[in-house]
C-alpha cells in the first residue's frame, strides 16, 4: 500500500478528535440530538483548520446506520461511515466548485437533487472552494437551496465567504472556523511523533507550529517533510534550515544593534545571513513577527497568552521589550511592514532590506516634539537620560527679572505617565556605548520671519518714526478693537503683529508681510475703520500707512481693552505653548478665530 502523509492518515473521524473549533462540533452535536438539522451550512475559515473534514464528520453522523437516527457521533465502522470516509459514497457528493462553477454544472446538481438517495437517509452535498461559483450559478441554486427536498443538504466549504452573495448565506446556518492555537498545534504533533516513534525537540515543533501559522494541514505537511529530512530525530536546527527561518537569537542580535543604532553591525549581520541563503522577504517577514511580539510583551508582558511563541523566544522578546519604549516599537515595526510589502516587486531585494534596517537605526536618534518643547536636553553617550521635569528652572528675561517656569503640557503628560520616552539601554560587556545624539541646530526661521535678505526691498524713502509710546498703546488698543467690532480678523491679525509708531498725526504700522499681501489685506473698508479709530484716539485726524520690513512680535501682547481680556490675537500670543512654537520654529500667528464670538 502506497504511504499516506500524516495530514491524511490521522484526519480526524469524530467530532472529539477536531481540534481548535469546540464552538462549531459543539453546536453541530446539540443540533443532531435536538433534531434540529438545517437544509444548509457554510463552513468558513483560514486553510486546513478542519471545514470539509467538519462536513464529512457531519455527512457522517447524519447517514450513520448504527442507528434508526441520526447521531451525535459516527461510528466510523458501518458501511455508510466508511464509504463516506474513502469518498466514494454514492448518497454523499463531494464536489469541486473551483472547476464545476458554471451554471451548466449547478443546473445538472438541482436535477440530481430531486431524486432520493440510494441507499443512506440523506442525500448530501459537498461544495469546497464555494465562493469560486459564478453569480448566474448561484442564482440558479437559489430556489432549489431556499426550498430543497427533505433528504436534501448542502454544506458549502470556503475561505472567502464574503464572496457568497448575501442571499446564498442568508439561507444557510454559517459557521465561522478559527485559526488554531500555537499550543494546540504543538500538543498535536508532540501527540503524532509519539505514535510515529519520532523523537522530537521542543523547540523543533514550536517552529513547525509557529511556520504553520494556525494551520493544522500546514504544520502536520512540515512535520511530514522534516521527518523526512531527519535521521530518526527532530531537531531545531534541521527545522530552520528546512523551512529557512533564521534564529530568533540573530533577530535579537539585530534590534540590539538598533538600539545602539550600530548600522555597521548591521549591515554585517544581514550579510552573513544573506550569506547563507536566507531569503530577504523571508527574513523581513521574521522580524515583522519578531517586533509584533516585542510589541505585545511591552504593553501585556511577557507572559501574556497573546504571544503564540514557544518559552525561548519569549524570553527574547522580552528582552527586546526592555531595550526600547512603546513607541520605538510601533515605530520600528511600522518600518518593516513598509519595507516587508516593498521587497515582495523590487528587484534588487538585499539593498531595500538593508535600507529598511539603517532606517530603524536612524529613528533610535530622533526626539520627540513633546522633548524638543519641554527644553529637556538629550541623553549624554553612556549616562542615563533624566527624566523630564515638570517645572524647570526660570530663565532670567533681558531686563534681569526672573521669567515665570514654562510647563510644557507634553512634558506634564509624560510625567504623569511616570516613563520617559527614551528608555536607558542596559549595557551588556560585549555592546558598545551608544553614540552621544546630535546637537539640536538652531531653529531656521522661514517665511515671513526670515532675515532682511529674504524680504522684498523696502522703499527707498521711508518717513522717519519718532515713537510716541505715551499714546501707542492707547491707539493700538482702539484700532484693533473696531478693526475686530468690524469683522476683519485677517487684518486684526496682521496689524496686531506689527511694529506701531505715530509721527505726528500719521500712524505708522510695519507688518511682517510683503507689499502685495497689503494691498489685498488693507482694503478701503480697513482703512476707513483704522482711521476713524486712530483719530478718535488721538483727537485728531490721523493719517494711515501699512508699510513692509515689520519683525513678527512673538514676545508681547497689546493690553488688554476695557470690558474684555484683550483681543483674541492677544490672548493667543501669551499662551505659553504658541510662545514655545515661535521661539524653537520661528512660527507665526496668521489668522486666530475666537469661538467666544461665534456662539
Amino acid at each position: 500500500m502506497s504511504y499516506q502523509v500524516l495530514a491524511r492518515k490521522y484526519r480526524p473521524q469524530k467530532f472529539s478528535e477536531v481540534i481548535g473549533q469546540e464552538h462549531v462540533t459543539r453546536t453541530l452535536k446539540n443540533a443532531i440530538e435536538q433534531g434540529r438539522i438545517a437544509h444548509g451550512y457554510i463552513f468558513s475559515g483560514h486553510r486546513g483548520i478542519g471545514k470539509t473534514t467538519v462536513a464529512r464528520i457531519l455527512a457522517m453522523a447524519l447517514n450513520c446506520r448504527s442507528s434508526e437516527q441520526p447521531v451525535s457521533e459516527p461510528c466510523g465502522v458501518c458501511d455508510s461511515c466508511i464509504e463516506i470516509r474513502a469518498g466514494n459514497s454514492v448518497d454523499v457528493i463531494e464536489i469541486d466548485a473551483a472547476t464545476n462553477r458554471g451554471i451548466d454544472e449547478i443546473r445538472e446538481l438541482r436535477e440530481a437533487a430531486r431524486y432520493r438517495p440510494a441507499r443512506d437517509r440523506f442525500k448530501i452535498y459537498i461544495l469546497d472552494e464555494a465562493h469560486q461559483i459564478t453569480d448566474a450559478a448561484f442564482n440558479a441554486l437559489l430556489k432549489t437551496l431556499e426550498e430543497p427536498p427533505g433528504h436534501v443538504v448542502f454544506m458549502l466549504a470556503t475561505t472567502q465567504p464574503e464572496d457568497i452573495p448575501q442571499t446564498i448565506r442568508s439561507r444557510c446556518q454559517h459557521f465561522s472556523f478559527r485559526a488554531v492555537k500555537f499550543d494546540q498545534i504543538v500538543d498535536q504533533l508532540k501527540d503524532l511523533c509519539g505514535r510515529e516513534n519520532i523523537s522530537a525537540e521542543d523547540e523543533a515543533l514550536a517552529l513547525l507550529a509557529e511556520a504553520g501559522d494556525g494551520s493544522m494541514r500546514d504544520a502536520l505537511s512540515l512535520q511530514d517533510q522534516a521527518i523526512a529530512s531527519s535521521e530518526g530525530k527532530l531537531s531545531a536546527e534541521s527545522v530552520r534550515q528546512l523551512i529557512g527561518v533564521a534564529s530568533s537569537g540573530i533577530l535579537e542580535e539585530i534590534m540590539q544593534s538598533v538600539s545602539r543604532s550600530a548600522s555597521d553591525e548591521i549591515l554585517r549581520t544581514t550579510d552573513r545571513l544573506l550569506s547563507e541563503g536566507q531569503n530577504p522577504v523571508h527574513f523581513a517577514k521574521q522580524l515583522v513577527r519578531f517586533l509584533r511580539n516585542a510589541i505585545v510583551a511591552k504593553v501585556a508582558g511577557g507572559d501574556s497568552f497573546l504571544l503564540q511563541i514557544s518559552s525561548d523566544e519569549r524570553n527574547r522578546v522580552a528582552r527586546v521589550a526592555e531595550l526600547f519604549s512603546e513607541e520605538d516599537l510601533a515605530r520600528h515595526l511600522q518600518i518593516m511592514l513598509r519595507t516587508h510589502a516593498e521587497l515582495g516587486y523590487r528587484q534588487e531585494q538585499r539593498f531595500h532590506l538593508e535600507l529598511g534596517l539603517l532606517k530603524m537605526a536612524h529613528a533610535q536618534r530622533l526626539l520627540p516634539i513633546e522633548q524638543l518643547l519641554s527644553g529637556v536636553e538629550p541623553a549624554k553617550a553612556g549616562t542615563q537620560e533624566r527624566k523630564l521635569s515638570i517645572a524647570p528652572e526660570p530663565k532670567k528675561t533681558e531686563t534681569g527679572s526672573a521669567a515665570r517656569p514654562f510647563v510644557s503640557p507634553f512634558a506634564a503628560d509624560t510625567a504623569r505617565k511616570g516613563t520617559p520616552r527614551m528608555e536607558a539601554v542596559p549595557e551588556s560587556p560585549s555592546a558598545s556605548p551608544r553614540p552621544a545624539p546630535t546637537p539640536i541646530s538652531p531653529p531656521i526661521v522661514m517665511g515671513s520671519a526670515a532675515p532682511a535678505v529674504a524680504r522684498e526691498p523696502e522703499p527707498a524713502r521711508q518717513p522717519e518714526v519718532k515713537p510716541a509710546s505715551a499714546n501707542v498703546d492707547v491707539v493700538r488698543t482702539a484700532v484693533l478693537n473696531a478693526v475686530e467690532s468690524a469683522g476683519l480678523s485677517m487684518l486684526s491679525s496682521m496689524l496686531g503683529a506689527g511694529e506701531w509708531a505715530i509721527n505726528g498725526n500719521e500712524l505708522i504700522i510695519k507688518v511682517a508681510a510683503s507689499a502685495a499681501l497689503i494691498d489685498m489685506s488693507v482694503s478701503n473698508e480697513g482703512r476707513k475703520v483704522v482711521t476713524a479709530a486712530a483719530s478718535g484716539a488721538l483727537g485728531r485726524p490721523a493719517k494711515l500707512q501699512v508699510l513692509p520690513g515689520g519683525a513678527p512680535q512673538t514676545g508681547t501682547s497689546r493690553p488688554a481693552s476695557s470690558g474684555s481680556n484683550g483681543s483674541p490675537r492677544g490672548r493667543a500670543e501669551q499662551e505659553p505653548v504658541v510662545q514655545r512654537m515661535m521661539e524653537k520654529f520661528g512660527a507665526e500667528i496668521r489668522t486666530v478665530i475666537d469661538y467666544k464670538q461665534k456662539k
